[in-house]
């Protein structure tokens, strides 16, 4: 049989499982590509020869796993974040775009803080609550590079895996993982608060698409009915730990924007700005530590 032919078959089967035609497609040809280790140029080049020995096997076990509504992220180990590939397994929280606000802000607050303290030898200082895939806290690494990163997660499984991240992206000795609740153990104040923390309100868990409601780790989606549980307990320990003129960045989930605010506003931070995401929603909340 050929590549194509194989792959032609699976997209059906995948439509079938509730993907639409368009993205049943590309996924079965991006599975045939992963089980043939080719890129797009190889694809394009070779997809109506014969399939080679073990391929139909292979590939079979895929869609199947697909078909189960698994998400594609996991089926192929990997997930783009920022412009580079971020290894994730089925214990860490998937990256998404709308979290690569949290860096824009993060970079912009991190840079503006590092101009202001310019001569006084002190280096800046960023943590990572619930580092999960550790995406935040390695591409703040590779982007600020006088920074000193600290990442927390309470999941032993999503820091081997931020670990491994941060060997691939060669910075495994600029970023210390800290087996940890938010901020458990810190000793010294911060310059930088960032957080992905779950906001998912329980009462959304059967509205969710499969691949997020069946498997990506609970833990990191859901924080009670209201999906604030955990945004109330982060907000005024992170206050604690910034030092004055210090910021929190977080992102937060629909609808939230209001509840958030005024929690931080009652941990005692100021200068607060809500960032939306392409579609207009608040996505993002920073805030400063007054400085006196």
């Amino acid at each position: 049989m050929a590549i194509l032919t194989a792959v032609s078959a699976a997209a059906s089967r995948l439509e079938s499982a509730g993907i639409s035609g368009e993205d049943s497609r590309r996924e079965a040809a991006l599975l045939a590509r992963c089980v043939l280790g080719w890129d797009a140029a190889a694809w394009l080049t070779h997809q109506r020869e014969p399939a080679p020995p073990g391929f139909q096997e292979a590939f079979d076990i895929l869609i199947a796993r697909r078909v189960s509504r698994e998400p594609m992220a996991y089926l192929i180990g990997e997930r783009e974040f920022y412009g580079r590939p971020f290894l994730v397994t089925a214990g860490v929280l998937i990256p998404r775009p709308e979290t690569e606000f949290v860096i824009d802000e993060a970079i912009a607050l991190a840079r503006t803080r590092a101009d202001a303290s310019r001569g006084r030898g002190s280096e800046t200082v960023i943590v990572d609550i619930g580092t999960g895939s550790g995406c935040i806290a390695i591409t703040l690494a590779l982007e600020l590079s006088e920074a000193k990163l600290i990442a927390t997660d309470t999941s032993a499984v999503a820091l081997r895996v931020a670990e491994e991240n941060a060997r691939r992206h060669g910075v495994a000795n600029r970023v210390e993982f800290r087996l940890a609740p938010f901020l458990a153990g810190f000793a010294d104040t911060v310059d930088l608060v960032v957080s992905n923390p779950p906001y998912v309100p329980e009462s959304d868990r059967a509205s969710l698409a499969p691949e997020v409601g069946q498997f990506e780790p609970a833990a990191a989606l859901f924080a009670g009915e209201d999906g604030l549980d955990v945004i109330r307990a982060l907000v005024p320990r992170a206050a604690g730990a910034l030092r004055p003129g210090g910021a929190l960045v977080m992102e937060i989930g629909f609808g939230q924007a209001s509840q958030v605010q005024r929690l931080v506003e009652m941990a005692g931070l100021t200068d607060v700005r809500l960032v939306p995401d392409l579609q207009g929603i608040p996505r993002v909340i920073t805030a400063l530590r007054p400085v006196s």
